[in-house]
C-alpha cells in the first residue's frame, strides 16, 4: 500500500509569554493510502494540535510531515492552501458552515474554489446521500446541529479528497444524532476509498476504524491495530 502521510520527529512547541510551552514531542508514524485511523486522547493531549500539523493548517517546530510525497514544511501559505484544496477534506466539531450560504452553496464552494464547472449536480447528489435533498436551500441557522454536520459531510467529500480529517465530529451531537452522523462518515469514506483521519475523546467511534493512535502529554503512547 502507499503511504499518504509520513510525520518524522516531529514537535510543536508554543511562545507563550517568556515561557516555551511543548505541546507534541518527538512524533512518528505514517498513515496508509485507504486507511481509517483515530487519534485519542484526553483534553490537553495534544491531539487537535497534531491533526492540524497533519493537515497543514499549523506547522511543526521541528520534524517533517509529508503528505501525499510533499513535505509540508518548506512550502509558503498559498502553496500549503494549494495542497489543502487539492488533496484534503475538514470535518470540525462546530460544523463551519458558512453563514449567508444555503446547504447547497455550501457543498457547492470547494468545488467552484478549484476552478471546476457544472458542480451543482455533484452536490445536490451528495446532500442526496447524506439525506438532506429536501433541505438544500436552507440556510445553516436553519438547519439542526445534525443537519449542518451532515452538510459539511457532503462537502467534505465534494472535492474527492484523498484524506480527510474529522476534528471530534461528534461532539457538538447528541448520542442518535452521533450515531447517524457516524454511519454516513463512515458509508461515505468507503464508497469514495479516502483515507480517514478521526480526532476523538469517543471511544465507541474509535473503536470503528482499523487503526488506534493514543495521545497522552504531547507523546504517541500506543499504536494499536484494531
Amino acid at each position: 500500500m502507499n503511504t499518504i502521510l509520513r510525520l518524522q520527529q516531529v514537535g510543536k512547541t508554543y511562545q507563550t509569554g517568556n515561557r516555551p510551552l511543548t505541546v507534541l514531542k518527538d512524533i512518528n508514524f505514517s498513515i496508509e493510502a485507504g486507511s481509517t485511523v483515530s487519534i485519542v486522547g484526553p483534553s490537553g493531549s495534544g491531539k487537535t494540535t497534531l491533526l492540524g500539523l497533519c493537515a497543514g493548517l499549523d506547522r511543526a517546530t521541528s520534524g517533517t510531515v509529508e503528505l501525499h510525497g510533499i513535505e509540508l514544511n518548506g512550502l509558503s501559505e498559498d502553496q500549503l492552501a494549494s495542497v489543502r484544496n487539492q488533496y484534503i477534506g475538514f470535518i470540525f466539531q462546530n460544523f463551519q458552515l458558512l453563514p449567508t450560504l444555503t446547504a447547497l452553496e455550501n457543498v457547492m464552494v470547494p468545488l467552484e474554489l478549484r476552478g471546476e464547472k457544472n458542480v451543482k449536480p455533484r452536490a445536490l447528489d451528495l446532500l442526496d446521500k447524506v439525506g438532506l435533498s429536501e433541505r438544500i436551500h436552507h440556510y445553516p441557522t436553519q438547519l439542526s446541529g445534525g443537519e449542518q454536520q451532515r452538510v459539511s459531510l457532503a462537502r467534505a467529500f465534494s472535492n474527492r479528497p484523498q484524506i480527510l480529517f474529522a476534528d471530534e465530529p461528534t461532539g457538538n451531537l447528541d448520542a442518535e444524532t452521533s450515531d447517524k452522523v457516524v454511519k454516513l462518515l463512515f458509508e461515505l469514506n468507503k464508497e469514495a476509498g479516502t483515507t480517514l483521519v478521526v480526532v476523538t475523546h469517543d471511544l465507541e467511534l474509535a473503536a470503528k476504524t482499523q487503526r488506534t493512535i493514543r495521545v497522552k502529554g504531547g507523546n504517541i503512547i500506543s499504536d494499536s491495530i484494531q
